[in-house]
């Protein structure tokens, strides 16, 4: 009881750090917007400046509910691969979407050479790096459904994972010894991450995506809590794991691929969120780790990004550098912090 309530405090607290963040978030950057300004715009007033006005809802607005989308869509997705396999470091791009993806994108912007000028023109404008990105996991995705129908043994699908992205990584690095040097930054920039590039069509399409694959996990918490005990245990329960891993693959995928595509691949947030999740909240039921997982997810995505634009300076530092620099040590300590309270 005493737990429950601790739990329930906990995510009023979170909630209520999530919406200020969400303030924050906006405000800060190369030019500080005051919140009562960004309240006006957003509730249909006119800010006292039109460029204040033009920057809230043009950029900083889509940027900030792109990185709540990204923040939840990895977490909840590392939280079902790391339950669904059993492993604590298995992440959302263990099934090699985040190589396909890349992959994807390395024969439109590698490969952009050897194409006629009208279409490599065509394939390297956003639109295209974010098709190209889709279509790439798309592959992958299928491959790994069509062998998960196959396969028996789910830690046989990891490892045909972990092949794929190998694979695809070999055909990457191919692409990129032949490119030029302006070539391979421009694949750079993409792998390193980025927020702020995000149209409002885009930034729908995007909630549309995370909106399926979020839906699907949240029917899979039943069946997630009884895979904890193994995958005789859940059968013995009475659970289809065939048909309950298939979904558990597809949300997956369509989580971890929309959100490659249009963020490009972020590192960190979908391997460690779940585990920051389950140390404060202390607990492994998916019940409370799912909401907890979303909530911590985009309020510490929210968190990079702030750190990322360097308020007060023009400079952007990568969102994909940002999350491992600041998110791994808050797990080692975390970790450490939990061994010395049970020894």
């Amino acid at each position: 009881m005493a737990n429950q309530k601790r739990n329930t405090f906990l995510f009023f607290l979170f909630t209520f750090g999530l919406v200020l963040l969400f303030f924050v978030n906006i405000s800060f950057g190369s030019i500080t917007i005051p919140f009562k300004e960004i309240y006006t715009s957003l509730t249909g007033g006119q800010a006292s400046k039109s460029t204040w006005e033009y920057i809230i809802i043009n950029y900083r607005l889509p940027k900030a509910i792109t990185a709540i989308l990204v923040g939840m869509g990895l977490s909840i997705s590392g939280l079902l691969m790391q339950t669904l396999f059993r492993n604590p470091l298995a992440g959302p791009y263990v099934l090699g979407l985040s190589s396909g993806a890349s992959l994807g994108v390395a024969f439109v912007i590698l490969g952009a050479s050897l194409l006629p000028p009208f279409l490599s023109t065509i394939l390297l404008s956003s639109y295209g790096v974010v098709l190209a990105s889709t279509m790439g996991s798309s592959v992958v995705l299928l491959a790994v459904l069509m062998v998960s129908q196959k396969l028996r043994d789910t830690m046989a699908i990891l490892i045909v994972g972990l092949m794929f992205g190998s694979f695809t990584s070999a055909i990457v690095g191919v692409l990129a010894y032949f490119s030029s040097a302006e070539q391979l930054q421009k694949f750079t920039f993409w792998s390193m991450g980025n927020l702020g590039n995000l149209s409002w069509s885009s930034v729908l399409i995007l909630t549309v995506c995370v909106g399926i694959g979020l839906l699907l996990s949240l029917f899979s918490i039943k069946p997630l809590n009884a895979l904890l005990l193994g995958e005789n245990y859940a059968r013995s329960l009475g659970l289809n794991f065939k048909k309950t891993r298939l979904i558990i693959i597809f949300a997956t995928s369509i989580l971890a691929g929309s959100i490659t595509a249009y963020a490009g691949p972020i590192a960190f947030i979908g391997l460690a969120v779940p585990h920051i999740a389950k140390l404060v909240f202390q607990t492994s039921n998916h019940s409370v780790l799912y909401w907890s997982t979303l909530l911590l997810g985009a309020s510490i995505m929210l968190i990079c990004d702030v750190l990322s634009e360097l308020p007060g300076l023009e400079i952007t530092l990568p969102i994909n550098a940002v999350t491992s620099i600041i998110g791994a040590p808050v797990v080692i300590w975390l970790l450490v912090r939990k061994r010395k309270m049970i020894a």
